[in-house]
């Protein structure tokens, strides 16, 4: 007979006795548990345990993420969640116990890379629990036989999760969160955190979306939409300014459907938002489908000519042919990408506009493709991300007839060159600029910030600059950057209301502990 730890449970509900809640009762009580911090004289150090312990809430975790600030987002809420838990986080991927793998389905390269990251542990006999678009979208996969997964939907049981990992079993859970009757945009916002970096707070403000494009693997793990109220939003804010906090990512994969299912929108939102921003603290706007957004624009215009927002949208276009919008099912033609670029162009001067393309879209024509070119010699945007098409295994486009892969190839380096060509920044060389300082450069030479068109700016790197608004001349341009110098007689000013928590420490872990230790 197998023991437990060889046993696979599909659910941790399936560990229950006769004698137990029945599922629906422990899920009403579940709505009223606040997830909680061990008290210290429940952590045992990492010494005091045998090298073979299986005490859950002991081991070192490494965690791993790929994609999107929503997905980063989520990782950031398992992290704090684990640590708030007793685990240790660590960035050593050798000195870990268990790796939690948050994976990304949007193209096949990060499925490779998340792939590759499992056999690794597997080889170096760590246990894994994996998370993300990748087994939420298709969990029956062969290579995730056997391994602990946790939905994109249930985050906020991750330590449930990895406990039972820890002892060896087999935990899956993948349902979606409901209430009152409908689908919720996922688990709570007041969970603990551990913000990769202090300064920056990403916000999820819904999941999911209303298109069905038929290259989208993440359609297939988000789902439709689901917004999360307003309140909980601001309060989220809120909270995050408390905790030192200076800017804040709105993220998820179409932020201009936002509220569409709750009887809301996005412009009430963000003028909800704006009143919670402290001065010299900023707001960054995520991606936005032309569809909705379109029925904003007065607003939008409004929203991103505030002082503390900046004027910066990500518009993903995919196409300039309507032909290949059509069969990509985009739910909008070139020319309305087009009202939306000139209008917020108009509107917001300096206004940067991001946008995406896809070369070699099955059935992609030469003529197609010179529409896409023709778009950007138009609009030489200054942020592109250019992507060769991938069919995502179980997408409509996937079985579609594919365009030859080294016209793929060509076509994409084709539009890299292009946007190559030309210097979006060499006009600002000269100008003096206020910037929000918030992390380092990749480099470690140099301290990043961004102007009010999240334009990237590297200053000098003194401590004195972290977190605050400084005022510079602009000196030098580059494709992607521009240098600044400090205004001499210009003081830095604090952004941040309180004081950043430390990189690493949990965020709303503080509140917590007061209400235990009250008890």
């Amino acid at each position: 007979m197998p023991s437990a730890c060889d046993s696979l449970i599909d659910d941790i509900e399936d560990m229950v006795s006769s004698s137990d809640p029945t599922p629906l009762e422990r899920q009403s009580a579940r709505k009223n548990i606040i997830p909680r911090s061990r008290k210290k004289n429940e952590l045992l150090s990492h010494e005091e345990l045998q090298a073979d312990s299986l005490i859950p809430g002991t081991q070192k975790i490494w965690m791993k993420t790929w994609g999107c600030s929503h997905n980063n987002s989520d990782g950031e809420y398992m992290a704090g969640q684990l640590a708030a838990s007793g685990y240790m986080m660590t960035d050593d991927p050798s000195d870990a116990d268990l790796w939690v793998l948050n994976s990304c389905t949007v193209k096949n390269p990060a499925e490779d890379h998340f792939r590759n990251s499992i056999k690794k542990a597997q080889d170096q006999q760590k246990k894994v629990v994996l998370a993300g678009c990748v087994p939420q979208a298709q969990p029956r996969m062969d290579y995730l036989k056997g391994l602990s997964i946790i939905g994109v939907q249930q985050i906020d049981r991750v330590v449930e999760v990895v406990d039972e990992a820890v002892k060896g079993h087999s935990v899956r859970l993948l349902g979606q969160k409901k209430g009152g009757g409908r689908r919720l945009g996922g688990a709570r916002l007041d969970l603990p955190k551990i913000r990769k970096n202090p300064l920056i707070e990403i916000i999820s403000i819904n999941t999911g979306c209303l298109n069905a494009c038929t290259y989208c693997k993440t359609k297939h793990a988000r789902g439709d939409l689901a917004s999360y109220p307003i309140e909980e939003l601001v309060e989220r804010a809120s909270q995050s300014f408390r905790e030192g906090v200076c800017e804040i990512w709105l993220t998820s994969e179409d932020t201009g459907a936002y509220g569409r299912d709750i009887g809301t929108d996005l412009p009430t939102l963000l003028w909800r938002l704006v009143e919670e921003i402290p001065e010299g603290a900023m707001l960054r706007l995520g991606m936005t489908n032309p569809p909705y957004i379109l029925e904003h624009l007065e607003e939008m215009a409004k929203i991103l000519n505030h002082p503390r927002v900046y004027a910066f949208l990500h518009v993903p276009v995919q196409s300039a042919s309507d032909s290949v919008l059509m069969d990509m099912k985009r739910e909008y033609c070139i020319d309305d990408f087009k009202k939306v670029v000139d209008f917020l162009k108009e509107r917001v001067p300096g206004v940067t506009i991001a946008t995406d393309l896809i070369c070699g879209f099955p059935g992609e024509t030469e003529k197609d493709f010179q529409e896409t070119v023709d778009l950007v010699t138009l609009y030489r945007f200054p942020s592109l991300f250019i992507n060769q098409f991938y069919p995502r295994p179980g997408t409509p486009a996937a079985r579609m007839e594919q365009v030859a892969a080294h016209v793929k190839k060509q076509r994409t380096k084709e539009l890299s060159q292009l946007f190559h060509s030309y210097n979006p920044y060499d006009h600002k060389v000269g100008e003096r600029q206020h910037v929000l300082v918030t992390e380092e450069s990749f480099d470690a030479q140099y301290y990043v910030s961004h102007n009010k068109f999240y334009e990237q700016v590297l200053v000098p790197k003194r401590a004195e600059f972290k977190g605050k608004m400084i005022e510079v001349d602009i000196y030098e341009a580059g494709k992607h950057f521009l240098k600044g110098r400090p205004v001499e007689d210009s003081k830095p000013f604090t952004a941040s209301i309180a004081k950043p928590l430390q990189k690493g420490e949990v965020s709303g872990l503080m509140q917590s502990l007061t209400t235990i230790l009250s008890f």
